[in-house]
């Protein structure tokens, strides 16, 4: 496997042959209890009783590898590189019937705690540039693990979609002083007409211009450009966004069983670029948060991931149906 950039989009590719898929083999799940087949990487202890909460594994087939260095290189006018990088599934929760949508608050703030731990961490790795948290539930979504997971990896550039957000974000700071994610949410709560749910510090809320029907996102009422480090804070303080969270999926569910859930926080800013000028401004012009787009299957026209998104539902429509959702 190798990394290769799109020279027109600067997109990075990952890419090779042969590479072995993943096999389900039947029998008891892999992920459950302690098995000693699984490389794990950081555990958080138990609650009620179990040997532990949430835990972080080595990926069986992982797409980027620990070892070695990028070795980044020119290939004419294209560039190539090496997977380096981190691949690891997120364990949720010990049970396998136990999903963020019914598991406790203090469960699911378990798994956010151990989603900061990773990322503090990872970031300590001068090679890795972005940690990048995900899930793609259903089958709509391309689920492939069957215990309840997420996924994490850590990669030597700086995804593609984080790097507009952050461009934007500087320039929006460049010209007001301001974050424009705090600008956002000082709006919608204003007004009123996309706020889904408010806890606390944290807010859910369909965006003005959904990529997809019911795309909701989740942000910190409070300035904070990196998710680690609130969640790394005093216990107790992720309590609300978990609630927040296991509620808006229940929601969610209430549409579709299929979705993609992505965290953006800020880039490594530990080793800083001296040729990218997005970490002069980040702590006051980046603001973490968290992107849930649902998968509807049923659907008059496409709205994949292009460069004109179709939605045939408005986040206010969308709003008002997940309000009543019967959670």
């Amino acid at each position: 496997m190798e990394l290769r950039k799109d020279p027109i989009t600067r997109s990075w590719v990952i890419t090779g042959d042969d590479v072995a898929e993943p096999t389900v083999r039947p029998g008891p799940c892999p992920f459950c209890g302690d098995s000693a087949q699984l490389q794990v990487v950081a555990t958080l202890p138990g609650l009620a009783g179990s040997s532990w909460s949430a835990r972080a594994v080595v990926h069986p087939t992982p797409i980027y590898r620990i070892e070695g260095e990028p070795a980044r290189r020119g290939d004419g006018l294209y560039d190539r590189m090496g997977s380096v990088g981190a691949h690891e599934l997120l364990l949720e929760n010990p049970r396998h019937d136990q999903h963020l949508w019914t598991a406790s608050d203090g469960e699911v703030e378990q798994f956010l705690r151990l989603i900061a731990q990773r990322i503090q961490d990872l970031k300590r790795d001068s090679r890795f540039k972005y940690v990048s948290i995900f899930k793609n539930e259903g089958a709509g979504a391309g689920k492939e693990c069957e215990h309840p997971a997420s996924q994490l990896t850590a990669t030597t550039f700086v995804p593609r979609r984080v790097l507009y957000e952050l461009r934007a974000a500087r320039d929006y700071y460049e010209t007001k002083e301001r974050c424009v994610f705090c600008d956002i949410l000082a709006q919608e709560e204003r007004q009123a007409l996309r706020i889904l749910e408010v806890r606390g510090d944290y807010a859910a809320f369909c965006p003005y211009a959904p990529r997809v029907p019911y795309e909701t996102w989740i942000l910190p009422r409070s300035h904070e450009a990196s998710f680690e480090r609130s969640g790394s804070s005093r216990v107790g303080v992720l309590t609300d966004l978990a609630t927040l969270l296991r509620r808006t999926l229940k929601r969610i569910r209430s549409i579709t069983e299929s979705f993609h859930l992505v965290l953006h926080t800020s880039p490594n800013s530990r080793h800083q670029s001296e040729t990218l000028g997005y970490w002069k401004t980040l702590d006051d012009d980046y603001h973490w948060h968290i992107e849930i787009l649902p998968v509807i299957e049923a659907r008059a026209r496409s709205y994949t991931f292009k460069e004109v998104y179709y939605s045939p539902v408005t986040s206010e429509t969308a709003v008002k149906r997940l309000r009543e959702a019967k959670i």
